[in-house]
């Protein structure tokens, strides 16, 4: 224990048999920060090695210890604090504000990875993250959108009734498959994407980071459903196109953070939460529409995000849409001579929605992909539209989307 009352009016910390080996020293310095640079201690304690540990330890942490005379029983040394505890503090600097969604225009890198808020030694490495600047990756909506995503978190594996008895005709089973190894295509490029845009963000911004994350755990859950809804039935995986990988390397191949989340965000996933629906609208089973509403609800929240960030963006950067435009324009030249959307997915969709082979079913399955297409275009081009797009260049851009859909 600390108390006052030695004969020379200096605190006394009496450690009883606890030596500095087993944790006296967290008791000795909480006593020195107690008492000013210059102060003193005065150490009592029967641990046979304390003098000898004491002396090792104040030469380390920047102390003096002086041994007592044997008239300052029970006193056995005489600790006087030194500067070099206030010293390595000297030029540290607090890492902003630690609470939600409070972060500064410019994350330094030599913050590194320090927890927003906490007091900074001076000295300490850079880390080279690309991203530092809030505009660059921030949107008010990152809090909010992280504490929803969290939330709404689910089990593959009790979310989705795989047990539900059903039996599809095979070619219609066939057609569920070859939509599912599409999408397995797509969401594992869309894994990918978030994957790398995250390591590029200074930690400071540590709600864009968890909010990132938990995207790309979603396209991962979204794989393990799709891939076990494909072969639910024991069936093989559909087929996958040359352009359709094609289209989807491009959204890897794109390194700025704002270009990124505009190309997969914005136009690809947007375009997706309209095939979702339409999945969910002619799913001819109840496990395929159970997935469809699920990675619908996770993609909507993906979309949000890329929507914020560059609305966000957008109003503190005037040059942005030039660069969005030329982004959309670039990735149409690489694809020009591209097929575009697998064939046999255009045609399972067309089956799906049709529900048989009568050729006026047939004709009903035709018309809902035509529509479904039209309804992609429109979700485009109002999306353009609040990132200040005239209408017409938003009709332009959204008309040179991948016929991909991502």
């Amino acid at each position: 224990m600390t108390r006052t009352g030695h004969r020379s009016g200096a605190p006394l910390l009496d450690l009883g048999s606890l030596g500095l080996d087993r944790g006296a020293h967290l008791l000795l310095r909480r006593a020195l920060s107690r008492v000013p640079p210059g102060g003193r201690v005065a150490v009592a304690g029967t641990d046979p090695a304390l003098l000898a540990h004491l002396a090792a330890w104040c030469r380390r942490e920047g102390h003096t210890a002086c041994p007592a005379a044997p008239a300052d029983a029970p006193v056995r040394a005489h600790v006087v604090r030194g500067t070099a505890a206030s010293a390595r503090l000297v030029g540290a600097e607090r890492a902003g504000d630690p609470r939600a969604g409070q972060v500064t225009g410019r994350a330094p890198l030599h913050w590194g990875l320090a927890a927003r808020g906490a007091l900074v030694e001076a000295g300490g490495p850079e880390v080279p993250f690309p991203v530092t600047e809030r505009d660059v990756a921030w949107t008010e909506l990152a809090p909010r959108l992280y504490r929803q995503a969290a939330a709404a978190q689910w089990d593959p594996l009790t979310a989705v009734p795989w047990d539900t008895p059903f039996t599809l005709p095979g070619e219609v089973e066939a057609a569920v498959v070859q939509v599912m190894t599409y999408l397995v295509e797509n969401e594992q490029a869309a894994l990918v994407v978030p994957a790398r845009l995250l390591v590029q963000v200074h930690p400071h911004f540590r709600e864009v980071l968890q909010l990132l994350a938990v995207q790309a755990a979603d396209e991962a859950r979204h794989v393990e459903v799709f891939t076990r809804r494909a072969l639910l039935k024991g069936g093989a995986m559909g087929t996958s196109s040359a352009g359709g990988r094609a289209s989807l390397a491009t959204l890897l191949a794109e390194p700025d953070f704002s270009l990124a989340s505009f190309l997969l965000s914005v136009l690809g996933e947007g375009s997706f939460l309209n095939l979702l629906v339409f999945l969910e609208r002619h799913a001819p089973d109840p496990v395929t529409r159970r997935i469809s509403h699920l990675v619908r609800q996770d993609e909507a929240r993906h979309v949000s995000f890329g929507l914020g960030h560059l609305e966000h963006r957008s109003q503190v950067d005037p040059r942005l849409r030039g660069r969005l435009r030329a982004a959309v324009e670039r990735r149409h030249d690489v694809l020009a001579d591209t097929a575009g959307l697998n064939r046999d997915v255009f045609d399972a969709l067309v089956l799906l929605a049709a529900g048989s082979w009568a050729p006026e079913a047939i004709a009903r399955g035709w018309q809902a992909v035509r529509r479904l297409e039209a309804e992609m275009d429109e979700g485009r081009r109002h999306r353009l539209s609040r990132l200040g797009f005239p209408d017409d260049e938003a009709a332009e851009l959204s008309a040179l989307h991948t016929r991909n859909f991502m």
